[in-house]
């Protein structure tokens, strides 16, 4: 009697046995899409964090000279030279009698700028290199109707440089500057010659020394 009993007891817990070995791969499969599913929100926390840091950066202002690199694609076929009428020559200086400077009273960006210089008058923007310089070049950027005109002061990984490669020897800056400045490109006020630091894609008239 107790092991006809016992019979059916033995096949109704070997049979559970076997269900359950063969939803075991089942179960463990559940656990590993809900474990991938949260290893990809979490990368997905660290994509959206990465891009607002990048945002960030971006929005600092401290390497727009980005925006001057990207107008590099301007080849030099596609700039036009200032007309005559919209230059103001000045032959001459402290230290180097024989320089010649020209304000190009046309607003440009800082990279354009700098290729009228180069293609144009075959220098650069400005440098300046001592307060009679400075002055000198003021009495010129005086001739404008406008607040600032382009100098050839831009700043590279945290370092000042002029774009004719010389010595960065002499600074005349508005009190704060260049600290509080917004930029890495150098505009000297036509109101006192102080210099400002601004952002290079402002359209400003410049001085070209050659």
């Amino acid at each position: 009697m107790k092991a006809s009993l016992l019979m059916p007891f033995l096949l109704l817990v070997t049979a559970s046995a076997l269900h359950l070995e063969n939803d075991a791969p089942r179960l463990e499969s559940l656990e590993m899409e809900a474990d991938w599913d949260q290893d990809l929100d979490g990368s997905g926390e660290q994509e959206e964090e990465l891009a607002l840091t990048e945002e960030g950066i971006q929005s600092t202002g401290e390497d727009d000279q980005d925006a001057v690199e990207s107008d590099t694609a301007v080849s030099d076929e596609d700039l036009q030279c200032p007309r005559e009428e919209d230059t103001v020559e000045m032959q001459g200086g402290p230290g180097c009698k024989t320089c010649h400077f020209r304000l190009v009273k046309s607003p440009k960006n800082f990279q354009k700028a700098e290729k009228i210089c180069k293609k144009c008058y075959k220098g650069n923007l400005v440098s300046i290199h001592s307060y009679s310089s400075n002055k000198r070049i003021l009495s010129l950027a005086s001739a404008v109707n406008r607040g600032q005109v382009w100098i050839g002061g831009i700043r590279k990984c945290w370092k000042f440089y002029w774009t004719d490669g010389s010595c960065w020897n002499f600074t005349f800056w508005a009190p704060g500057e260049p600290g509080n400045g917004h930029g890495n490109c150098v505009s000297l006020c036509t109101g006192d010659g102080r210099w400002r630091r601004i952002q290079c894609n402002r359209r400003r008239p410049f001085i070209c020394s050659y």
